[in-house]
Parts: structure tokens; C-alpha cells; sequence
């Protein structure tokens, strides 16, 4: 396990403690193929940061963290969803997908110019679910594995694999959540 994974883990911890269930975007599945899940999800908005190097994914958790404990012009609580979302490419960046209860417009803006907020359009993702810590390893070796299934289907894809990752850091391995995923084209 990275340290960039060991800290958007042990980011998760804090929102596991609070006692209440924690929201997950709703989904409909689509298809199976093979160990992949096609899935469509409804419109939603997430709060984005940059996370560019391996030291970063600490400091852009606890930014978005920060936007939905207070950091916000309003300095209002948002609760917190599950999974986190990291995209590693050069260009990536972690998300945190808000409430469904919230338009964009009763959302308060980031007091921090790094988190941005995004509506999200409708989409289809394709998915693997994998237990254990989500090391680089294990996200290569799944990322492989669910682009190969797409292409031997005749499936196209937008983008890159990214990560969603759900649970604490004491979670034990084989009761951890983690999914590889990649936006699917219309």
C-alpha cells in the first residue's frame, strides 16, 4: 500500500466514527459481464481538488474534508457520502460526491479556491469490486483486467480507470470495499 492510498484510507476514518449511515450514490445496474458491472447513475455534484503527486492525496482529502466540515462561506456541515473518488492521472483529482438532498444552488461555496464544486451528468460506469487495500498493484492489475473485459465486448470507455475506495483504515482486508472504475461512452 502507497502512502497516497495509506492517506486517502485514513481520511476515511473520520467520517467513519460519526455514528450515522453514510449515503452512497444510488445506481441502477445496467449489465453484467463477466466479474464487470455496468451501471447508470443519476446527475449528481461532487466537490473536486487537484491531487497531482504522491504526497498530496493527505492534503487533498483533508481539503475537501474541510469544505464539508465548515470550510464553506456559509459554515455549514455537509455530511459525508462514500466512496472517495481518486483519479491518478497527471491531471487527476479526488472527489467527494455530495448529498443527493442539495441542488448546487443551496450549496455554500468552498472558503478554499482549490475545491471546486461539479455537476455531474448522468453516466454509466463499468466497475470491478475488489476486497483488500487497494495498493498501486492491485488497482493496475484491476484496471487491466476491466479494460480488457470492456474491449473483448466491444465496449468504448472515456478516460482513464479511477478509484473508489469506501471504508476506515482498521477495516480488516477482507471486509474492505475498493472498486476500479472507468466512465463508459453514451
Amino acid at each position: 500500500m502507497t502512502f497516497k492510498h495509506f492517506f486517502i484510507v485514513l481520511g476515511l476514518a473520520g467520517f467513519a466514527t460519526m455514528g450515522y449511515a453514510i449515503e452512497e450514490p444510488a445506481y441502477e445496474t445496467a449489465q453484467h459481464i463477466d466479474n464487470v458491472e455496468l451501471r447508470d447513475y443519476a446527475a449528481s455534484i461532487q466537490a473536486r481538488t487537484t491531487m497531482g503527486s504522491e504526497d498530496s492525496s493527505s492534503s487533498s482529502f483533508r481539503r475537501l474534508a474541510n469544505y464539508i466540515f465548515g470550510g464553506n462561506t456559509a459554515e455549514q456541515s455537509i455530511a459525508m457520502t462514500a466512496p472517495v473518488e481518486s483519479h491518478m492521472t497527471s491531471d487527476g483529482y479526488m472527489a467527494f460526491t455530495l448529498p443527493s438532498e442539495y441542488a448546487m444552488a443551496q450549496l455554500p461555496s468552498p472558503n478554499d479556491t482549490s475545491v471546486t464544486l461539479h455537476a455531474v451528468p448522468a453516466r454509466r460506469i463499468a466497475v470491478i469490486v475488489f476486497g483488500g487495500w487497494a495498493t498501486d498493484g492491485r488497482v493496475e492489475e484491476k484496471s487491466r483486467e476491466l479494460m480488457a473485459v470492456l474491449a473483448a465486448n466491444g465496449i468504448q470507455t472515456v478516460g482513464e480507470p479511477f478509484l473508489n475506495q469506501y471504508n476506515p483504515p482498521w477495516t480488516l482486508p477482507w471486509n474492505r470495499r475498493n472498486e476500479v472504475a472507468v466512465l463508459v461512452a453514451p
